[in-house]
């Protein structure tokens, strides 16, 4: 019997991987948010930087990644009251923009409940140690954990 080899995520024709994909995602948002741009302005920005004199072709599109950063802008506003209301001492305004925006996106996969909450939380610790350091990382876990558990429990964690 002859084995099939599996062929790895990455390997799916130029598709980015989802944990790329939301990294790009903070990277969109943070630029709209402190450079006060439209985010469609903000999304071509980005794609205008992975494209370069030595890389002739235009880079594939992130469907999943441009998802996201439509979705978690056009939610802003009510993200933006969940965060206020579980971020202690800290005004929306005053907080760094890094943490602001990773807090946003993953507010917004929690709302729309298609990826599992701990998954959500993880990348989104992940990405903020990445982009702001180990210190961020216990603010933006304490913030989403209490927005957590005001959604439905996830059916597929049971």
């Amino acid at each position: 019997m002859a084995t099939t080899k599996k062929t790895p995520s990455k390997a799916r024709k130029g598709l980015p991987s989802r944990h790329k994909s939301r990294h790009r995602a903070v990277q969109i948002l943070y630029q709209s948010d402190v450079r006060q741009i439209p985010i469609n302005e903000a999304i071509e920005s980005f794609y205008e930087s992975l494209y370069s004199e030595e890389n002739e072709e235009q880079p594939a599109r992130d469907t999943f990644m441009e998802e996201l950063v439509r979705g978690t802008k056009e939610q802003t506003p009510e993200i933006d009251k969940r965060i206020q209301e579980h971020s202690e001492h800290w005004r929306l305004e005053r907080m760094p923009a890094v943490e602001r925006n990773v807090l946003r996106l993953a507010i917004y996969e929690l709302m729309i409940g298609k990826t599992p909450a701990p998954v959500v939380i993880d990348e989104a610790l992940d990405i903020s140690r990445r982009f702001a350091g180990d210190e961020s990382v216990s603010f933006v876990n304490g913030v989403l954990d209490a927005i957590r558990k005001k959604f439905p429990p996830d059916p597929s964690s049971t």
